[in-house]
Order: C-alpha cells, then structure tokens, then sequence
C-alpha cells in the first residue's frame, strides 16, 4: 500500500512481551498457517479480522504477523477500529523464528 507508514515491534521486545502474555496472531490464510507459524499463536486470517473480537483477549497485547509485514500491518488498523489498544506489527513469520 503506497504510503503506509509500517512500524514494526523488534523480536527481543515481541518475545518480552509474549513471555508475559501477549497473543500472536497469525493473519495468513489457514493453507499459509498449515506449513508454519509461530508456535502458540492463533491464526485470524486477515479476511476474518473484523471477527477477531470473538478471538482475542481486549486486555491483553496483540501481535500480529504474515509474511512479509504488509497484511498485519492491515490487520494491526482493523484491530484498532475493533477497539484494540496495545497491537504490535511484527512483519514477517520468519523475523520470529530467526532470532
């Protein structure tokens, strides 16, 4: 998307914030989620995310990720618009899995 301006959360800070409690939120679709994703998140396709309050804990940080930033960064707008306060672009599944 011309003129996004993406900030992504760094994988030490996103690990922090796992350990105590954050969710992570896979937005790829579920044939992208079947051939890996971060252990222990859940996957909310980006085409779901308006339903995301049925999924997620409000109270708590959400980190949303993809493959390459662009989704979860689209995602990280529509769980604001839901109500979502602390949501946290990571970008790509593979920034997790690498550090």
């Amino acid at each position: 998307m011309f003129g996004m301006n993406m900030n992504f959360i760094e994988c030490p800070e996103a690990r922090d914030l796992v350990a105590n409690g954050a969710q992570l939120v896979d937005v790829r679709s579920p044939q992208e989620f079947g051939m890996g994703a971060i252990p222990g998140s859940k996957n909310v396709p980006l085409q779901a995310m308006h339903t995301a309050d049925q999924h997620l804990d409000k109270s708590k940080p959400v980190i949303v990720y993809c493959a390459s930033g662009m989704r979860s960064e689209q995602a990280k707008g529509v769980l604001h618009q839901l109500g979502f306060d602390a949501v946290h672009n990571l970008g790509s599944v593979n920034k997790y899995l690498s550090c």
